[in-house]
């Protein structure tokens, strides 16, 4: 059996993080020591690991919360997991799109700094232009990440 903080350090989480699972349902109530402290096995460890891996892969807890439930069903198709899969690449894949536009950006406004003063500055310029257009196109609609 592990403690909370052991659960912890073998997945990379953070405590907080594992009872906030806990609360939301991700992970299962926790037995207790006769202390009351949280008491953990192989389950619970694999299960937690699911999720963080999940997680790293970018995919929303609800669609874990999905995905944790379609595995509690093994006889259950697999087209239901493949679907949300593919929804997350879809995801990933708007993702990259988007970035590498804010790269090209970033590499045209560096490109055309010509290294003089600070009240010549192209990229300071460029942000500036940038926020007006922001402005003036509702701002947020644009795509781009928020600062």
């Amino acid at each position: 059996m592990l403690t909370i903080g052991a659960l912890a350090r073998r997945t990379g989480s953070k405590v907080q993080t594992i009872r906030y699972y806990e609360q939301i349902g991700l992970m299962p109530e926790p037995g207790r020591s006769s202390g009351g402290q949280r008491r953990y096995g192989d389950a619970d460890l694999d299960r937690l690991a699911f999720i963080r891996h999940a997680r790293d892969l970018g995919f929303s807890l609800e669609a874990i919360r999905e995905l944790l439930d379609l595995s509690d069903t093994p006889d259950h198709s697999c087209s239901h997991v493949d679907a949300i899969a593919q929804k997350q690449l879809r995801a990933v894949e708007a993702r990259i799109v988007r970035l590498e536009a804010l790269r090209t950006e970033l590499q045209r406004m560096i490109g055309e700094c010509s290294g003089g003063a600070v009240s010549d500055c192209r990229v300071l310029e460029v942000l500036r232009d940038h926020g007006e257009c922001l402005t003036d196109h509702g701002g947020a609609g644009q795509g781009m990440p928020a600062a």
